[in-house]
């Protein structure tokens, strides 16, 4: 069903208090996934010239591209992320949810993991407190130590002579391991060090490292085949998707669905899937003719190819559903300079945002980020919604090695619990190499910067409140890891938060927060 278009919609503030149903107005088509939002500037008050080539993609390359093939290898929409009808209906489990609150998660106290190593890196052994997620913790695999402890060891003092700007002496112990760790294999530690030693050789040498947005066609379709495989093996993907999904769904209670969400950090794209398939079902329940969804992703300049086939495969997957679909994206610069005048707002919808940790990455310094934080409570969103997957880096601490060595072990944690959920085998080295290798060497490029005060902090100081999530989102958290049976899962809740833990220490965070 093709979806009605309007080719001027009226864009409003988002404190517009019209009586207006928004039913009754038409939607814009997105003509090309390179319609950016381009807004007037505020000194000149013109709209950004189309022929900025600073604001441009290669769109002939683009338009090379089978994407119908494309499309049809994918089946994008068959996502591994369950729905709300996979799992029981919420008034034949009253009790059960009543009777089963998660476990409250307890943070262990902030420790500097580097004060466990020995200055003169002599030692024969780490003294490791087994219960801080700050350092590096051989309670669940002892055999990540017994093998190559001194190459981690080696590899720390690398991350330190970072600190001491010994940047020589660092070359010459990557120099070392480069000929004992020669490729990712072994105990999951041993080959997290590896892609580590990789990023942190890449980082001092300025060697251009992979890029985290592939180049071709072809690495993008292999990327999200590799995603679609993680979500159905690890619990990881399907419970970021769900608990992002179900915060969405929850601030639409009781209204009908119509909503914008605004992405900083949309991926792949996957997880509207699922999404939109809810979204379908709270409009039957409203006695809708259809639901309507608009997406504004802020994207980075190198994430042509990604758009176009986000955009295609939502697109089309909307109209299978019958949904009224918009997709947008703003250019990270572009939103720099504009900040939310470079998003279009209109009359009468909910507005969601959807943050990480690797946007207030991006924006750096607190003050940046209280900026931020301000311009988004103007906005007024129903719920802001963050996904934390870097709780290594939580402690904004300004040592490149206590942040190495806290990432280490984050990833050697996912690691682990891969070899668990995949059994070893190609498609963990496949996760690895597509999905992981990139979050390493981000993470290791960003080690020396994080000096900004935790954005919970911020939060809290512009006057933003946690929301906690419902019961019946605690119980759905808990089967999915029945969906998925990799022993060693567990969720858990952190004060508002829900958290995804690996052996009870917290792997996913994602909270929501009402301004």
């Amino acid at each position: 069903m093709k979806v009605p278009v309007s080719p001027n919609p009226k864009p409003v503030s988002c404190n517009n208090n019209t009586n207006a149903l928004p039913y009754q107005k038409f939607y814009p088509e997105p003509t090309s996934v390179l319609d950016l939002r381009r807004s007037p500037s505020p000194v000149s008050g013109k709209p950004v010239s189309a022929t900025d080539p600073s604001l441009e993609w290669d769109e002939h390359v683009l338009q090379n591209f089978d994407w119908d093939s494309i499309m049809k290898e994918l089946d994008f929409h068959e996502d591994s992320a369950p729905t709300l009808k996979s799992f029981p209906q919420v008034n034949s489990y009253e009790s059960i949810i009543h009777n089963q609150n998660l476990q409250e998660f307890t943070a262990p106290a902030q420790t500097d993991p580097t004060q466990f190593l020995h200055s003169d890196f002599n030692g024969t052994c780490f003294n490791i407190p087994t219960q801080s997620l700050g350092s590096l913790d051989s309670s669940h695999n002892i055999g990540n130590w017994n093998v190559g402890f001194d190459l981690i060891q080696e590899l720390i003092r690398a991350a330190d002579c970072v600190d001491s700007n010994e940047i020589q002496l660092a070359h010459v112990i990557l120099d070392r391991l480069n000929h004992r760790l020669q490729s990712p294999i072994g105990k999951p530690l041993q080959r997290a060090a590896f892609f580590f030693k990789e990023a942190l050789q890449s980082l001092l040498t300025g060697s251009p490292r992979p890029p985290t947005r592939l180049a071709s066609w072809s690495e993008v379709v292999q990327t999200i085949r590799v995603y679609k495989a993680f979500s159905g093996i690890s619990p990881i993907p399907m419970f970021i998707h769900f608990t992002a999904n179900q915060a969405l769904l929850e601030n639409l209670d009781g209204s009908p669905p119509f909503l914008h969400v605004i992405d900083f950090d949309i991926g792949l794209g996957c997880q509207y899937a699922s999404f939109m398939r809810e979204l379908v079902e709270k409009a039957d329940s409203c006695k809708l003719s259809s639901a309507v969804l608009r997406i504004t992703a802020v994207v980075t300049e190198d994430y042509a190819i990604e758009t176009q086939l986000i955009k295609q495969c939502l697109s089309q997957y909307a109209l299978e559903l019958k949904i009224r679909f918009q997709i947008e994206f703003v250019l990270l610069r572009t939103f720099e300079m504009l900040s939310f005048k470079s998003i279009k707002f209109m009359e009468r919808e909910k507005t969601a945002i959807l943050l990480s940790p690797t946007f207030f990455r991006r924006l750096g310094s607190s003050s940046s980020i209280t900026a931020f934080v301000t311009d988004l409570r103007r906005v007024s969103p129903g719920v802001v919604v963050v996904v934390d997957s870097e709780g290594w880096a939580e402690s904004g601490s300004a040592s490149f090695r206590r942040n190495f060595v806290n990432g280490l072990e984050f990833f050697s944690m996912i690691f682990e619990s891969l070899d668990a959920a995949a059994a070893g085998g190609d498609l963990a080295r496949k996760i690895e190499m597509f999905l992981l290798k990139p979050r390493i060497f981000s993470s290791v490029e960003s080690c020396g910067r994080r000096v900004a005060t935790p954005w919970k902090e911020l939060f809290c100081g512009a006057g933003m409140r946690p929301m906690a999530f419902s019961q019946f989102a605690d119980f759905q958290a808990e089967c999915l890891l029945g969906k998925v049976q990799v022993r060693g899962f567990d969720v858990a809740k952190r004060q508002a938060e829900l958290v995804l833990c690996w052996h009870e220490r917290p792997l996913i965070a994602t909270s929501a927060w009402k301004c």
